[in-house]
């Protein structure tokens, strides 16, 4: 704080100092034009110098100090195994879905082989279930046949009743036979459809062991390299997603009650006070910080505040995501009426 008033002091001497009138000769000399400030010069001085002081805002406009923050994801290994083929570090920029590393698991792999082994003892078990059916149902044909022939044969006294109930049993026999080979392979069918579902099971699992990353950003941290072994769950990288960018910023209550959301707002970082960057009010909290949720005086009142994000025009970090720096601390500027924006705070970005 008293930095602040020092480089204060020290601006409004070096302004007061620029402004005392100059003699005669020194006036009209060469250097005249250097030392003394135009009207307009020093009308852009004082106002810069009101800004950083935070004695001039006009009215329907509030500042306050924040910070830009970024939406972070997680890159976690799902399941245990040993880091390979890592292709990013810290620093990084990678595009959503991009592969970033393969956590290494022999025992899934070999939990696959063996699936798929027994995937393909259940489609010859298949076949062999319809080719049982071909020649059950041959038999089943044959034996209808001399069942039929034997009701004309019966009645006509040609064979005895005995060679006919032997041909009736026989082809009871065979359609049961066909019946039972119909359900072999119905459970053929069903041990394919289990073992497939095993394979796609362990499939996904080796899926989900190659890391990929879920947003287009920077990889802010690496927590682990090649050939660590990680748990699952085990988190791998941070990504910061620099298309969703914002400043967070608190308000008192008399300006949050005010704000719109999707109204405009303005950034200036502490690093670039030169330009102004477009905004927008995204986020207005419900419950108030620093003070009880629940107040009855009016002094008591006044001190809500209430946290609220700007977020970083969409256009604008497409445009500049490769100089988009987190952490970095500012001025948050919002309206809370149709005052139109003064000169110095138009948008005014990096050409």
């Amino acid at each position: 704080m008293q930095s602040r008033f020092f480089v204060g002091a020290l601006l409004v001497s070096a302004f007061a100092v620029l402004s005392v009138p100059s003699p005669y000769a020194l006036t009209h000399s060469p250097a005249a034009a250097f030392l003394s400030p135009t009207a307009e010069a020093k009308s852009k001085f004082q106002s810069v110098l009101d800004r950083l002081l935070g004695e001039s805002m006009p009215d329907g406009i509030y500042k306050t100090n924040g910070r830009l923050e970024a939406t972070q994801v997680d890159v976690a290994a799902k399941y245990p195994g040993r880091l390979t083929d890592i292709t990013v570090e810290e620093g990084s920029e990678v595009k959503a879905g991009q592969v970033v590393g393969r956590v290494s698991s022999p025992e899934y792999e070999a939990q696959l082989r063996g699936a798929q082994s027994n995937l393909d003892k259940a489609k010859q078990a298949l076949v062999e279930a319809e080719t049982l059916i071909d020649q059950r149902k041959a038999v089943l044909a044959a034996a209808k046949s001399d069942f039929e022939r034997g009701k004309e044969l019966v009645g006509k006294q040609i064979i005895t009743q005995q060679t006919f109930d032997q041909r009736q049993r026989n082809y009871e026999s065979a359609e049961a036979g066909v019946a039972g080979a119909v359900a072999q392979r119905e459970q053929a069918d069903a041990a394919i459809k289990s073992v497939q579902a095993e394979v796609e099971r362990i499939e996904a699992i080796l899926k989900d062991l190659v890391l990929i990353s879920p947003r287009t950003g920077r990889v802010q941290y690496q927590l682990a390299r090649n050939g660590e072994v990680v748990a699952a769950g085990g988190k791998i990288f941070t990504i910061l997603d620099l298309h969703d960018v914002y400043m967070t910023v608190f308000v008192p209550a008399a300006v949050a009650g005010r704000l719109e959301i999707g109204g405009e707002a303005r950034i200036i970082l502490d690093p670039v006070p030169e330009y102004v960057v477009p905004a927008s009010v995204s986020f207005v909290a419900a419950d108030a910080q620093f003070t009880p949720k629940t107040v009855e005086t009016k002094d008591e009142r006044e001190k809500l505040m209430f946290r609220v994000k700007l977020q970083l025009d969409a256009e604008v970090l497409k445009q500049y995501s490769r100089r988009v720096k987190t952490g970095v601390r500012g001025l948050g500027i919002v309206r809370t009426t149709a005052t139109a924006w003064p000169e110095d705070l138009q948008v005014k970005l990096p050409q």
